[in-house]
């Protein structure tokens, strides 16, 4: 493709990857804003033919994305081969841009294996999400290609951008959901503690009970009814405001 040519696909890709803002920082499951990434992803990169996503675990390599069945095939024949561009991409955390005979030289039972599918040209970048538990993804954003120029550097800088934009929106949209999340946690407890406090006091006046013994009886009645102690507290206000 002629100099032109390219920076106008540049720029459409650019386009893409703004668009593609918005959607990852949406409050959805990870899996959903992924599966946004690769299909933006097949757009941005002109020569790509698939596209997904390769997280590392304890559990080992998985796919969590992926725009085409195939590609997931191509996949798990490199996790079953243990080495491949997405592994290497993950590992080392550098970009990896490889076709033709390199491939079958660098990994020659992966490369057999996809071009048994036609894929020639293979283009991989690191892709690293924060997060707690399950939802922690290292791993490569993966691109597959049939033919052997279907990569170029250019290709490899986008590819790039969107996996280090991806990375940056998912990590900011997790954060401000968890640190929402803790917020309203914390509005919940104080409120609870709150209710627990007035059910005390109404004890202490109703029973001429100290606040230690208000508190005591609460504790009781929650694991007798195996209630939690602020449903028992609301509970006895109710019944309060009822009479």
């Amino acid at each position: 493709m002629s100099a032109p040519g390219r920076v106008a696909e540049a720029t459409d890709a650019l386009e893409d990857v703004e668009l593609l803002l918005p959607a990852l920082a949406a409050e959805e499951p990870l899996e959903t804003a992924l599966q946004r990434l690769v299909e933006t992803a097949l757009k941005v990169v002109g020569g790509a033919d698939a596209v997904s996503v390769t997280a590392l675990s304890g559990a080992g390599p998985r796919t969590v994305a992926s725009t085409h069945e195939w590609a997931v095939t191509v996949d798990d024949n490199q996790y079953a081969a243990g080495d491949g561009p997405c592994l290497e991409a993950a590992r080392q955390r550098e970009p990896v841009l490889v076709a033709g005979a390199e491939a079958f030289e660098r990994w020659p039972r992966f490369a057999a294996d996809a071009a048994e599918f036609g894929v020639l040209a293979y283009l991989s970048a690191p892709l690293a999400l924060a997060g707690t538990g399950d939802t922690d993804l290292i791993g490569a954003l993966n691109v597959y290609g049939f033919r052997l120029d279907s990569f170029d550097r250019l290709d490899e800088a986008l590819l790039r951008l969107v996996a280090t934009t991806a990375t940056i929106t998912i990590n900011n949209a997790q954060r401000y959901t968890k640190m929402r999340d803790l917020a309203d946690n914390m509005r919940i407890a104080m409120a609870s503690r709150a209710e627990i406090e007035q059910a005390k006091g109404v004890l202490m006046a109703v029973h001429g009970i100290s606040a230690e013994e208000a508190f005591t009886r609460l504790v009781g009645q929650s694991q007798q009814t195996n209630t939690k102690l602020a449903v028992v507290a609301r509970e006895l206000l109710a019944s309060l405001r009822q009479t």
